[in-house]
């Protein structure tokens, strides 16, 4: 039993991690309809700065809770940045332009990030060092769950309540349900669509910068190439769950979590991504929706 709550463990800490990369993919695709295919290595570049930053401080004699924190606020503040410009750049100049050529400009952004970091930086992985602190209240379950573990939970838990009390109840939320629902009306009605567009990538990719921050400190190292894979999986957490939901892909993302987690843990990890694969399938099959997803209405 214990073996079970360590892979059920260890499937809702990967869960998170891809719910905070999916909710960028779906919200982007819930405010204009396009699937940022850049969004993975927006994650991989926050991970990057925050291994920078990281190091930086450790050479100016800092450590602890201020280095996690500043690595963290440099990061989010970078990869925003970030997001911003590859909308001004990429998608923006294509809105009004057939949807095949906003899904070429993604991809070769995507590949454009990829290839500029990899210059930037090196081809090979890079240590990364544990910013996250050993809790000790922790200390009497730790063959069940470590301090890294519930502190990637519990961060992935409060942001999503934060995200969904901003969408719900504040102004910028109303104007991008409001601009998700009708694009044109909503500018009928006042709403500065440009600038809910700006703010959806912007809080996309500060979210992909944390899961950076995050799985890499967990994991212990990086390269250029781990946006990739984790944009991949993150995708299809949120067409599990439905693209365009919010709740779904936080779903998809813990659903997807778990079934790679216990097809490794009792099957092998080889086939980890098969099962996660054939899961989406059998989902797509049955409620090609997605899990939470609607059907959307055709506008004649």
């Amino acid at each position: 039993m214990n073996y079970f709550f360590e892979l059920l463990i260890g499937g809702l800490t990967r869960g998170s991690i891809y719910a905070l990369i999916a909710l960028g993919y779906t919200m982007v695709y819930g405010i204009i309809e396009l699937i940022n295919f850049a969004h993975g290595e927006i994650y991989m570049i926050g991970a990057f700065t925050a291994l920078i930053v990281a190091s930086v401080l450790a050479m100016a004699g800092m450590s602890g809770l201020s280095v996690l924190i500043l690595a963290s606020v440099v990061a989010v503040i970078y990869s925003a940045a970030y997001g911003f410009t590859v909308e001004k750049v990429a998608y923006k100049p294509l809105r009004q332009a057939p949807r095949l050529s906003p899904l070429i400009s993604a991809i070769g952004m995507s590949i454009f990030l990829q290839n500029y970091v990899l210059l930037a930086q090196t081809s090979d992985f890079l240590p990364f060092p544990n910013l996250l602190p050993d809790l000790p209240f922790m200390a009497p379950y730790v063959g069940l769950i470590g301090s890294t573990e519930f502190i990637i939970i519990t961060t992935t838990a409060v942001i999503m309540a934060i995200l969904t009390l901003l969408i719900k109840f504040t102004k910028m939320g109303k104007a991008m349900r409001a601009t998700a629902q009708d694009r044109d009306m909503a500018m009928l009605v006042g709403v500065n669509v440009n600038r809910v567009i700006s703010n959806t990538f912007i809080i996309g990719s500060a979210l992909a910068a944390v899961g950076g921050v995050l799985i890499a400190s967990h994991i212990g190292r990086i390269n250029f190439y781990i946006g990739f894979i984790a944009g991949i999986k993150a995708f299809t957490a949120a067409v599990l769950g439905g693209i365009g939901s919010i709740p779904g892909a936080v779903l998809g993302a813990l659903v997807l979590g778990c079934t790679e987690s216990f097809a490794t843990g009792y099957v092998s990890s080889d086939y980890e991504d098969v099962f996660a694969f054939v899961l989406l399938i059998l989902i797509l099959i049955i409620k090609p929706s997605g899990l939470l997803g609607h059907k959307a209405a055709q506008k004649v």
